[in-house]
């Protein structure tokens, strides 16, 4: 090999951490906003479970359980949480 490709094959995994490192900013606000989006998603998915519980003749406290649980699916950080 020569020197200049020796020389690029060293300072490579320094462009790609300068690259990563510059995207990282665009990256976490994308997927914060993305997190937030969902949880939002699955709160009004909630609300609507549970009014339509209501309207089977469920009483509220049955609701409001069944309902805690069906949101606790949507819970991210938990499920990862859980993985380790």
């Amino acid at each position: 090999m020569t020197k200049k490709i020796k020389e690029s094959r060293r300072e490579m995994p320094f462009k790609l951490f300068g690259a990563i490192l510059i995207s990282l900013p665009s990256l976490l606000f994308k997927s914060g906003g993305a997190f937030l989006r969902f949880k939002r998603e699955a709160k009004k998915g909630g609300h609507v479970f549970q009014r339509e519980l209501a309207k089977q003749g469920i009483d509220k406290s049955t609701a409001k359980e069944l309902t805690e649980i069906y949101i606790g699916g949507s819970n991210i950080v938990k499920s990862l949480m859980s993985m380790r």
